[in-house]
């Protein structure tokens, strides 16, 4: 056995067994920026015309960011927590935008665990999670629930 087999890694996700129907979670805040828009609608092809031009006039206000890139974010930080190197598969994921976000705001997610189903071989089980998104003032801007195949302890 070496060394690094021997050390736990730090940010470890959750093995199924340690969750439970109810158990609430939050992530850290993160500031969205112009650079994070530019970068992402370049990436994505999401170029439409709100996103790109700073002056468009639109409904929103403000300069608004695809709901893609705020879903993005609070995945991408649940990846470096609760799923990693426990996540095995992405199942299901269902999204609501609630209100805009726009460059500036900074959001952050509750994850709210709403079952824990064990499969029926393989040490692993289906969990599935409620994430509410909210900007900087609490208020709610984006919900999506996803399932996900995460493992057991070794």
């Amino acid at each position: 056995m070496t060394d690094a087999d021997a050390t736990p890694p730090l940010g470890m996700g959750l093995y199924w067994q340690d969750l439970s129907v109810g158990q609430t979670f939050r992530t850290f805040r993160r500031t969205v920026t112009e650079t994070d828009l530019v970068n992402f609608i370049g990436v994505t092809g999401m170029l439409e015309q709100i996103f790109v031009d700073a002056d468009h006039g639109g409904a929103m206000g403000g300069r608004p960011v695809p709901a893609a890139l705020t879903q993005a974010f609070i995945e991408g930080m649940l990846m470096q927590t609760l799923i990693q190197g426990v996540g095995l598969a992405l199942l299901e994921i269902s999204t609501k935008a609630l209100a805009p976000v726009r460059v500036g705001d900074s959001i952050w997610g509750r994850v709210e665990v709403t079952e824990v189903r064990p499969t029926s071989k393989g040490n692993r089980a289906v969990v599935t999670t409620d994430v509410t998104v909210l900007n900087q003032n609490s208020e709610p801007v984006l919900s999506y629930t996803v399932k996900r195949m995460q493992a057991g302890r070794p």
